[in-house]
């Protein structure tokens, strides 16, 4: 298989990871403080829709937990597996978390809205992750999921 085809573009593509996302870690989740700020309300619809949401923020240091959940600060910390990883970062702030995320080995990476860095998809699709880029989950979610 071609690390390209891990390369999401196509939108049977997007449904397939919004639908196969049952577990999903948030590198970058903001705190409740923040709640008016997509990287917290948009892991807290997702929560709110029954997706299992593992908060990995980077800042706030003091926070135990998130949305009820207990925090993490590295992916491979996270007991279990993860079907996506939803990234709240800028482009240029992805590269220090590759190696996390390589190692953590999830079925897919998100990077939400306005946050495209084409090395560090390809690099995590040549290590056999499907990555989509620039969309939201939260939109795409309510598009496609299956509530109920």
């Amino acid at each position: 298989m071609n690390f390209q085809d891990n390369l999401i573009e196509n939108e049977m593509g997007v449904e397939r990871v919004v639908k196969t996302s049952k577990r999903v870690a948030v590198l970058g989740i903001k705190t409740e403080q923040q709640s008016g700020q997509p990287a917290f309300y948009v892991p807290e619809y997702l929560a709110r829709a029954g997706v299992e949401v593992v908060p990995v923020p980077v800042y706030y240091p003091e926070v135990k937990q998130i949305l009820g959940k207990p925090v993490y600060r590295k992916l491979v910390d996270i007991p279990g597996e993860i079907d996506l990883v939803n990234v709240f970062r800028r482009p240029q702030d992805i590269d220090q978390h590759l190696e996390d995320i390589i190692a953590k080995k999830p079925k897919a990476v998100w990077f939400q809205s306005g946050i495209r860095n084409d090395a560090a998809a390809e690099k995590l699709a040549q290590a056999g992750i499907q990555v989509v880029q620039d969309r939201c989950l939260m939109v795409e979610h309510r598009r496609y999921a299956i509530l109920g």
